[in-house]
């Protein structure tokens, strides 16, 4: 069992610590959280009155489940628009500050963030976007994105937040699912030292989708800022703040639904309690808005009236200090990054990491996939230097918000999840439906909450088969998790990854835990092929270190390597060797991609590729 590494802080000094004294559990976050579970409509009436999320019509009703809890509606009757809590902070506050991979910087004020939107949202009602319509966003992360996303929530429409990196077919895919009426772009992206020709993308992709007739192009034509009020439309709770599309492994991607006022009162709570984030922090996730996480930064970040820091381009470039140094020049307070990322950045070394100061963070954030122990450590000790807790946050584009986290006030032991987040009510199930402690099983939730997407976008049957069919109103949520002895929860990675060897099953998150920690190795992914005796064969791809070479006694080493860890049943059937593996950008190794190579089977939708080539990797290991 893991030993605590991080020893709680002290409550008072928290945004949580501060509520739970102002709702009279000083220190008793356990009865905080039972409360939450078992009085949601308590819980989140006091969220949205700490936080001053505004509403300009109260809710008479703060949860509905007349329709079921798979189709709970939060805040009834309430009337909003989400730009009016985004943007209250003071007008001389400084809102975004953005660094390009060339090192130009630009900041803006909450005033000047304010007339950015006012001016989107202007060109928007000029060419007959309104309430409804959905937009698509096809940007790299620049203050105008976060204008644009203000400025359509202004006027009603609905944002479609697209990955920068996808190709014409991926973008034309998902603009004629949702019918958008416009597209925000860019003319181009920067990565390492390249320019990506993202309007050209765009205008092959809206060749093929004759509802869009409004193109907005920073570089082009985009709209110039005004000082003219923003005049943001009055839109009901349930009202949707965007649709978000999560990569299907059929190749149809599911598009997700966050409302107005459940996606603005879940994400700007998380930020506040699990990341404490107050008005003079400065919060920077490495994400795209394409993923949930931009959304969430840019909501969670202006929600608690703090700044958004945005990067445009690759952490390591030009140098593999890049990331560093922009922390250091910056000041960055709250820094979110995957443990694919933080494995990549250690081959590195700690001495460029220590060439830095970092002394501006406090609270370090991770979300994606599981950690091994190795890089948990190494990003506490070495970037964190020992002083800041690890949020390792646990969810979904689905979700719209956190299953599990820890927070600040939590003693947190290595690769810990912590528990289950305020108003989340999580357990783990084994096989039967019943809760199993100590042991892996299904993470699943049993009430609703209000980040939870409105259903699959026009596809409410795959919403109920997806998540709510195995047992009686439950969402399954497709990953393994455990609870240890000491109530601390662990995630093994996704359950439809499951490889079960001989009738024995097994995460592969557990087979690359092993398999990173030798020192020849620095990426690994893990799969189940199919075996006439064994039902699934594991085979592992490695990425090797500069100094290792792929000799046959080296693969013969890894495979007794992952044996002595796990068990002789569980010796790789295959070690081969690769010089990438396939990943998003935002750094999650995309197993069924290999698997797919392995078998010859269909890969499913690969949109969210980073690099296409790294498939042909796979195809050439050895």
């Amino acid at each position: 069992m893991s030993k605590v590494v991080w020893e709680p802080c002290d409550p008072e000094d928290t945004n949580l610590g501060r509520f739970m004294e102002a709702e009279h559990v000083p220190g008793e976050f356990d009865l905080l959280y039972e409360k939450s579970v078992e009085e949601p409509q308590w819980f989140w009436n006091e969220i949205v009155r700490w936080l001053d999320i505004k509403f300009r019509t109260p809710y008479s009703e703060v949860l509905n489940t007349d329709n079921g809890i798979a189709w709970a509606t939060w805040f009834t009757g309430g009337r909003l628009n989400a730009v009016d809590t985004l943007l209250a902070a003071p007008a001389t506050r400084t809102a975004i500050v953005w660094e390009g991979e060339n090192g130009d910087v630009r900041e803006w004020t909450y005033a000047e963030l304010t007339n950015a939107a006012s001016g989107v949202a202007a060109a928007l009602r000029d060419a007959g976007v309104g309430q409804g319509d959905t937009v698509g966003v096809f940007m790299p992360m620049l203050p105008e994105t976060v204008a644009g996303l203000l400025g359509v929530m202004a006027v009603g429409a609905i944002f479609l937040p697209l990955f920068s990196g996808y190709g014409a077919a991926a973008v034309a895919t998902r603009l004629q699912d949702a019918e958008a009426k416009a597209l925000l772009t860019a003319a181009g992206a920067s990565r390492r030292g390249k320019t990506v020709d993202m309007i050209g993308v765009a205008e092959e992709a809206i060749a093929h989708c004759p509802t869009v007739t409004t193109v907005l192009c920073v570089g082009r034509n985009w709209p110039a800022p005004t000082d003219a009020p923003l005049d943001a439309v009055t839109v009901d709770s349930e009202h949707p703040l965007f649709i978000a599309y999560t990569s299907g492994t059929t190749g149809r991607p599911k598009g997700t639904i966050a409302t107005h006022a459940g996606f603005l009162v879940k994400v700007a709570e998380e930020v506040a309690f699990q990341f404490d984030v107050r008005p003079d922090d400065r919060l920077f996730w490495f994400t795209d808005m394409g993923w949930i996480m931009g959304p969430w930064e840019v909501v969670g970040t202006l929600a608690n009236r703090a700044t958004l820091m945005l990067y445009e381009g690759a952490p390591d470039w030009p140098a593999p200090d890049r990331l560093w140094d922009y922390i250091e020049r910056h000041g960055v307070t709250v820094l979110g990054i995957s443990p694919t990322l933080v494995r990549s950045l250690m081959s590195h070394g700690d001495d460029l990491v220590h060439e830095h100061d970092l002394g501006s963070l406090r609270i370090l954030g991770s979300t994606g996939e599981p950690w091994n122990e190795s890089p948990w450590l190494w990003y506490y000790r070495v970037v964190g230097g020992e002083a800041c807790p690890i949020i390792n946050i646990s969810g979904g584009t689905e979700v719209g918000a956190c299953f599990l986290s820890p927070h600040p006030i939590h003693a947190i032991k290595p690769m810990s999840l912590g528990g289950p987040c305020l108003g989340m009510a999580v357990d783990v199930f084994d096989d039967e439906g019943q809760p199993v402690r100590g042991a892996v099983g299904e993470l699943v939730c049993t009430k609703p909450w209000p980040g939870m997407t409105r259903g699959i976008y026009k596809d409410p049957q795959r919403y109920l088969d997806t998540y709510w069919s195995r047992w009686p109103d439950v969402w399954v949520h497709g990953d393994w998790a455990s609870i240890d002895a000491d109530g601390d929860w662990f995630l093994h990675g996704r359950s439809d990854d499951t490889i079960k060897v001989a009738g024995k099953r097994l995460g592969p998150a557990e087979v690359e835990s092993v398999l990173v920690t030798h020192p020849s190795v620095t990426e690994a992914a893990a799969v189940g092929v199919p075996d006439d005796v064994k039902g699934e064969a594991l085979w592992c791809f490695v990425v090797l270190a500069p100094d290792a070479s792929p000799t046959e006694d080296l693969r013969a080493e890894l495979k007794a390597f992952v044996a002595d860890a796990l068990g002789k049943s569980f010796a790789p059937s295959m070690v081969k060797f690769t010089t990438a593996l396939p990943k998003t950008r935002n750094a999650k190794v995309l197993r069924r991609a290999v698997r797919g190579v392995v078998t010859g089977q269909d890969v499913g939708d690969l949109s969210s590729l980073e690099d296409p080539a790294t498939i042909e990797a796979v195809r050439a290991a050895v």
